[in-house]
């Protein structure tokens, strides 16, 4: 009995320590709060005009699974804004997403895409954005809704390093790293 109870007692402490860890010391743990210094990062700003974009997605396993590069284009009317985004992988397969885009004066974002469930969430600090939201896979790439959160953070020269993860169940099954510039006219 006591062997069961020590097992028991280990399985538990053992949970607890990689919930700790998770909440406390991971990419989730971040908060907008964490980031009030450095450039402050203005979407009206920064995503505004025609903007580069290159990157690449690791699958579940840490591998490199797909590489892209995108055109985007943000144009803003006051505190609401659409992003055109226009990616081409390295498949060879083309992707176009429009992001409407509404901001607070609290520095909260609302966030809305055709394949977007529901309306993403976010919020804006210092020099760091943050989005939340479920996206809709197409049918060739799984069909899936995955749950994405976006981290922007935006550097002393005008790059913003983009990383994201998408999860299922809670379980990491993608993660995204890429960066955006102006584009050269």
């Amino acid at each position: 009995m006591t062997e069961t109870l020590f097992l028991a007692l280990g399985i538990l402490l053992t949970c607890g320590l990689l919930l700790l860890r998770q909440r406390l010391w991971s990419f989730r743990a971040q908060r907008p709060a964490d980031y009030p210094h450095g450039p402050q990062f203005d979407l009206r700003r920064h995503l505004n005009g025609p903007l580069q974009c290159e990157g690449v997605i690791y699958g579940p396993t840490g591998r490199v699974v797909s590489r892209f590069v995108a055109d985007m284009e943000g144009r803003w009317n006051g505190n609401t804004g659409v992003l055109a985004e226009a990616f081409r992988y390295d498949s060879g397969r083309v992707q176009d997403r429009e992001w409407r885009l509404t901001l607070g004066n609290d520095g909260g974002i609302r966030a809305e895409a055709a394949d977007i469930a529901g309306a993403g969430q976010g919020q804006a600090n210092g020099s760091a954005v943050m989005l939340q939201y479920r996206i809709r896979l197409p049918a060739d790439a799984g069909g899936q809704e995955l749950e994405v959160t976006d981290w922007m953070y935006l550097m002393e020269n005008g790059t913003i390093l983009n990383r994201s993860q998408f999860r299922k169940f809670g379980i990491k099954v993608a993660e995204l790293v890429a960066t955006m510039r102006p584009r050269a006219v």
